[in-house]
């Protein structure tokens, strides 16, 4: 798959909500999760390998209440990385309701997602 191909399918699987189905499909194994400095330790912090991204998706999801929306824009390419927009409406077990928009940045190797970083 092309980088094009991989972020239109993450795209795809995104706006319907089917985020475990794109970890299990588009990422490489020893894939990095990178998030903001001020929030890069801890569980929900930096990980490496698809195994600690399914739990930090897990863990995630678990301070949810409940999922209003998400919104997820068309991706830019940029030779072997892409980028979009992703918006997140929720409410959170502690917190409330709130939502999250956050620049998240990709990059392929050999077909599958080896590295995404978030900026929020």
């Amino acid at each position: 798959m092309s980088t094009t191909t991989v972020a239109t399918r993450l795209v795809e699987l995104c706006r319907q909500g089917k985020f475990g189905q794109a970890q299990e499909e588009l990422y490489a194994r020893e894939a990095r999760s990178v998030e903001p400095e001020t929030h890069a330790s801890g569980p929900l912090g930096n990980v490496e390998g698809l195994a600690a991204i399914r739990r930090k998706a897990q863990l995630f999801d678990e301070t949810c209440s409940e999922l209003h929306g998400v919104t997820v824009s068309e991706p830019q390419i940029a030779g072997s990385f892409f980028s979009l927009t992703m918006g997140l409406d929720a409410t959170f077990k502690e917190g409330g309701r709130r939502s999250i928009d956050e620049v998240c940045v990709y990059e392929v190797a050999n077909d599958k997602i080896v590295r995404e970083q978030f900026f929020y």
